[in-house]
């Protein structure tokens, strides 16, 4: 049966994270994947999370499945978190929200719901968006198109061409945002933009999904979602597809959420049950134990404390280094990099071209996507200087 399957190259940016593992240069940087590196060069686990899974193992006593729809305690802290107490209060009992297993599994449960109650409408994607997007959602069966986001050439977002795109949908399209820290770009809208983006979908009817993985590493936890408050005191329906990988540290846990804004009460469980009918479809029951420890964390006030102190180092942190980075490539190259230092997040595309972006990787074991977007979080004092040297060294 499978004797003439054919072999399929490797994803393009877990393929250039294994060449890097396998670069025997001693002073190789990799700056592929997506994920918070501290000064070490480690993944850290935060403190919050340790203390919270000693005590799980402590008391808990039984490993039977989680609720289908998962942990209260996590759902009602990412709600919390996301929405703020005012749109809490605005909402009452028009939101839901259902577990899954990270952000990949809310952006796919999020596109089953879509496609079960409109299976025929289009989804407007950013041009350029994170790669798994369109995978994700048109694996359900839905459709795309693109508009404008980031211009090489304004090396930030083209907003004039976004709104001009998107006033071109129809009534009934889905407009995929990106909450905060655009991947891959590092670009997001001002708070005035988010308004016009907002009145603009509320007056075309258009219905907001937002993936909102990085909350809290681009400029504070309120901060980075003030765009889906503003979203939400225009729009009366909206999915929020929430990760907990990266502002809580649980990347291989695999915690996230899918949140529903409906019109009404009945809107917002019709939404909740369709999504959990597609998971009992696809993976059947949530994984438990990343969501126990970010439920404990959210839930404590101890806790919460504690991890809110250490995201905002970790937020500080990647914008010092933003700061940096720019500063010693302007030096080195006498070129104009202060657009680093304008966006927010882990990611910047850097400019270069394909072929420099290769020698790089061939001459210089510093290794980025060919589109030239590197994470930031990557980058620490050890190795700077080094990255800084490589470019300038193609340009």
């Amino acid at each position: 049966m499978f004797d003439s399957l054919p072999v399929l190259p490797p994803d393009s940016i877990l393929g250039l994270a294994a060449a890097c593992r396998a670069d025997p240069n001693p002073n190789k940087v990799d700056l592929t994947l997506g994920v918070y590196m501290d000064e070490t060069g480690l993944c850290p686990v935060f403190e919050a999370v340790q203390q919270a899974q000693q005590a799980l193992v402590n008391e808990e006593q039984t490993k039977v499945y989680m609720p289908p729809q998962g942990d209260p305690d996590y759902l009602a802290g990412i709600r919390a978190l996301v929405l703020g107490e005012a749109g809490m209060a605005r909402l009452g009992d028009r939101s839901s929200a259902v577990q899954t297993p990270g952000g990949c599994g809310a952006v796919r449960l999020g596109a089953e719901v879509l496609f079960a109650a409109a299976p025929d409408a289009t989804v407007w994607v950013s041009d350029p968006t994170w790669p798994v997007h369109i995978p994700l959602m048109g694996s359900v069966g839905l459709h795309f198109k693109t508009y404008r986001y980031y211009s090489p050439e304004l090396k930030g977002l083209d907003f004039a061409a976004m709104l001009a795109d998107l006033d071109a949908a129809s009534p009934g399209d889905v407009v995929l945002l990106h909450g905060c820290c655009h991947n891959p770009s590092g670009v997001d809208p001002t708070q005035e933009q988010w308004g016009e983006l907002a009145d603009l979908i509320a007056q075309r009817g258009l219905l907001p999904m937002v993936d909102f993985a990085y909350q809290g590493m681009g400029a504070g936890l309120d901060e980075d979602a003030a765009g889906i408050r503003a979203l939400l005191e225009r729009v009366p329906e909206m999915i929020i597809a929430v990760s907990s990988s990266k502002n809580i540290g649980l990347y291989r846990e695999r915690a996230g959420a899918v949140l529903f804004v409906g019109g009404d009460a009945r809107a917002a469980e019709a939404m909740a049950s369709q999504a959990i009918s597609a998971a009992r479809r696809v993976y059947s029951m949530p994984p438990a134990h990343g969501a126990l420890l970010a439920g404990r964390v959210l839930s404590s006030p101890e806790l919460r404390s504690g991890w809110q102190a250490e995201l905002a180092q970790i937020c500080e942190r990647i914008n010092g280094l933003r700061g940096d980075f720019r500063d010693a490539l302007t030096s080195a190259t006498g070129r104009d990099f202060d657009f680093i230092g304008t966006e927010h997040g882990m990611f910047s595309f850097l400019g270069l071209s394909v072929e420099q972006a290769q020698r790089l990787r061939e001459q210089q074991s510093v290794y980025i996507l060919d589109s030239s977007r590197i994470n930031v979080a990557g980058l620490n004092a050890h190795n700077l200087s080094r990255v800084v040297e490589a470019v300038a060294s193609v340009l």
